[in-house]
């Protein structure tokens, strides 16, 4: 939340940031030092493991954390290295789908030194080229079909290589709050966050923030000056440039781009973090500084943003001007799906007293968040229940996969399910939430006996079997989650 404050819990680092990377805390602003200049290259191996940084890597975030406003002239030079092009590759993901260029991980890694070595004097000498991203759709829980973009291998590598760097230096000044895409956050970090602020600060309204075609309305204008507080290195820039302007391939055209990023390059996540870091996260810490009456929380995982007030004059106030910042770096709130409403422990009473009906819910990361009451005393509780739409969907897509695996052998099939199963709970096994998970389990056995039963003209499958077969392959209901209280308390 960003009412927190917090420092670096790493303990490889001499000098402490005054962000907490690992930790689902704020951090504050307050301090810069007086370090100026590039930290000179050191003879060290580079990878993109965060436990064992290279010393330059190192030591260009510790520059970053000690002064805010230094500008790094000479960076690039981090990103064209062989080794560092090398543990990019190695971090990329193997099965995934190739781009325009057809070039597969495997394929390319026959010959990898070679190739790596070519593609680090492209960069080198600037003859490097971005590629377009091809664009395909991948269906959503509420049916619309979401754009996807499917990056050429050595764009992902480049991109890879480059989001190492300068992770080293953004990680230092992105906020507390802020969550998505980022090292050592998850969206579970953030989801503690949330409910540890609702019950812990006096929050009565909640705003439900949705930014309308986010990721395609990103000002490629704004983007460059926001890289340009931090990275004076021309090159790096460039390349960035190159990435924004490669343009999108649909249906055998390649479309310019004039604004926006395409989701699905390891350099897209980072470029949305910073934009909105500069155009949402320090101005809304500033405002809730210089302006709120009461208590603000935030909390903003990529572009999933819900803000907690005090008062109901605070939440109008900021919604109206949020909406003319947007503007300015063209931005636009959606009309229909930001929304605020009264949550909170006085909210049931308030609108009992109104005759306005139960408190209206909202979703964040996967969970409708409701008002409610602990069964043990009454008192007022926040709960988190899987989203329909996400339960119905998961059931819908498993549906259909187990009328293609029909005749596939039993055991397969079982081993398929229990890793759907054990994936579902893993994420929404959270306290409270156990209903949902039974009736997940109960509907996937559901399914599964309808399609064996399908399998032969003898009849149906007799539920005493089926029992045992359930039993035996999907995984018993379980919440792999503590209360986020406890969990926030152990970790700050």
């Amino acid at each position: 939340m960003m009412n927190e404050r917090g420092k670096s819990d790493r303990p490889v680092v001499p000098v402490k940031s005054s962000n907490k990377a690992g930790q689902p805390v704020a951090e504050g602003m307050e301090g810069r030092g007086l370090t100026k200049g590039n930290p000179r290259q050191q003879n060290a191996s580079r990878t993109l493991s965060r436990s064992n940084a290279p010393s330059a890597l190192e030591r260009i975030r510790q520059t970053a954390s000690k002064n805010k406003e230094m500008r790094f002239t000479a960076l690039f030079h981090h990103i064209y290295a062989p080794e560092a092009l090398r543990a990019a590759y190695l971090c990329l993901k193997r099965e995934a789908a190739p781009g325009v260029d057809g070039e597969t991980w495997r394929h390319y890694g026959e010959d990898l030194e070679t190739n790596l070595q070519d593609l680090s004097h492209r960069l080198k000498l600037g003859a490097y080229r971005a590629m377009p991203v091809r664009r395909v759709y991948i269906p959503k829980a509420d049916g619309r079909l979401r754009p996807l973009g499917v990056t050429a291998l050595e764009d992902k590598i480049v991109q890879r290589a480059a989001v190492e760097v300068m992770n080293a230096i953004y990680e230092t000044d992105f906020l507390g709050f802020s969550y998505g895409f980022r090292p050592k956050r998850s969206q579970h970090n953030a989801l503690d966050a949330l409910y540890t602020g609702l019950l812990t600060k006096k929050v009565n309204w909640v705003l439900d923030l949705d930014i309308r075609g986010f990721f395609d309305a990103i000002s490629h204008e704004w983007l460059v000056k926001f890289i340009e507080h931090r990275i004076a290195d021309r090159r790096v820039v460039r390349l960035i440039q190159k990435w924004l302007n490669a343009g999108v391939l649909e249906d055998g055209k390649r479309i310019r781009m004039e604004e926006g990023t395409p989701q699905g390059g390891s350099a897209s996540p980072l470029l949305a973090n910073i934009y909105l870091h500069y155009a949402f996260d320090l101005w809304a810490q500033a405002w809730r500084r210089k302006q709120a009456q009461g208590d603000v929380i935030a909390v903003r995982y990529a572009d999933d943003i819900v803000v907690g007030f005090q008062s109901k004059a605070d939440a109008d106030q900021f919604r109206a001007e949020l909406a003319e910042r947007f503007r300015k770096f063209s931005l636009e709130l959606h009309p229909d799906k930001t929304r605020l409403i009264e949550f909170g422990p006085f909210a049931a009473r308030n609108r009992k007293r109104h005759g306005e009906g139960k408190p209206e819910t909202f979703d964040f990361l996967g969970f409708t968040h409701i008002c409610g009451k602990k069964r043990s005393n009454g008192y007022y509780t926040v709960l988190r229940q899987t989203i329909r739409k996400r339960l119905q969907a998961k059931l819908n897509a498993v549906k259909s996969e187990l009328r293609l695996r029909m005749h596939a052998p039993i055991q397969d099939t079982g081993k398929w399910l229990r890793s759907v199963v054990s994936g579902h709970f893993r994420y929404y096994g959270v306290p409270m939430n156990s209903a949902a998970l039974s009736l997940f389990r109960h509907r996937i056995g559901w399914l599964w006996h309808r399609a064996l039963s399908r399998r032969s003209q003898n009849g149906r499958l007799r539920w005493n079997r089926m029992r045992r077969l359930i039993d035996h392959w999907l995984p018993p209901v379980r919440v792999y989650h503590p209360f986020p209280l406890r969990r926030m308390g152990v970790i700050t």
